[in-house]
């Protein structure tokens, strides 16, 4: 179908485009090899649909959350007292100083 509409397609067609087509079975299982073993649980693969960028912005997004989330990241411990630096820099604004 894809095929049929680049050649009824007045843009440019090449010989290849037609002599490749019959490779089209080899290509697709070399693909998907390729893509299982690449995949890893480290390191997975995702297939993201692109008809639609909404589509693609969501599942993305979705994909980046929760793996930001299954690393149960945590902020370190604060290395100075932030209520005792904000009581300072009032008391200096009360005072009419430049903090």
């Amino acid at each position: 179908m894809r095929f049929k509409r680049r050649i009824d397609d007045p843009g440019p067609v090449s010989e290849s485009d037609y002599t490749e087509r019959q490779f089209w079975s080899a290509y697709r299982a070399a693909y998907e090899e390729a893509l299982s073993r690449c995949s890893t649980w480290e390191a997975p693969w995702h297939v993201i649909p692109s008809d639609h960028k909404w589509v693609l912005n969501l599942v993305v997004s979705h994909i980046a959350v929760e793996t930001l989330e299954g690393l149960k990241m945590r902020f370190p411990e604060p290395r100075v007292d932030i209520d005792e630096i904000r009581r300072r820099y009032h008391t200096a604004a009360a005072q009419g100083l430049d903090p």
